[in-house]
């Protein structure tokens, strides 16, 4: 099921159903947490999937799972999402790929100015990718982050690492992916 605009405004309907019953709305603080959060979740998982649709599925699960396992008000509760995220998404792209036998490369979205330059990119997104598969999960996790624009900081919460060590764990990620990205090269 895919999540579409109208159903982002159902997401509380769905979580309230299944999470209270009972309950005439959702707590404010999950409420104000889906908010701040949604399009952070999504852009994350749209990042590393490159499918906008998938990428709001991915936010969809990540927030239901939160919600029924969490505080909204949990001081850890941005970075959680934003780390489940990152995995759900990667998680995503393993099973893809072990459900074709290939990795599915989506072509860049906008206009398509030069045939050939949209195969080139997409396939050096699908070699990024994989690359990322190969990694550790919590360096391919820190790599995703980085690159969708989180800062140092946020990263280090998400990964749950120091904030000291956050600059070389990076450094140490970045370079893992690019020694993956030099045997696909070779």
């Amino acid at each position: 099921m895919l999540l579409k605009k109208v159903e982002v405004e159902t997401l509380s309907v769905r979580a309230r159903a299944v999470s209270h019953p009972a309950d005439p709305g959702l707590p404010a603080a999950f409420e104000r947490l889906f908010s701040s959060e949604y399009r952070v979740v999504v852009g994350i998982a749209h990042r590393i999937l490159g499918d906008r649709d998938a990428a709001e599925d991915v936010a969809q699960e990540v927030f239901l799972s939160f919600y029924g396992r969490h505080s909204a008000d949990a001081d850890y509760a941005a970075a959680w999402l934003r780390s489940a995220a990152a995995h759900s998404a990667l998680n995503h792209l393993r099973g893809a790929r072990r459900r074709t036998g290939h990795e599915l490369a989506a072509p860049p979205a906008g206009a398509l100015p030069d045939p050939s330059r949209a195969a080139e990119d997409a396939e050096r997104l699908a070699h990024v990718r994989a690359a990322l598969l190969r990694m550790q999960p919590k360096s391919a996790a820190a790599v995703a982050l980085r690159a969708s624009g989180l800062s140092y900081a946020e990263v280090a919460e998400a990964v749950d690492i120091k904030g000291d060590q956050i600059g070389t764990f990076l450094r140490r990620a970045q370079e893992a992916l690019r020694k993956e990205m030099a045997k696909w090269d070779s």
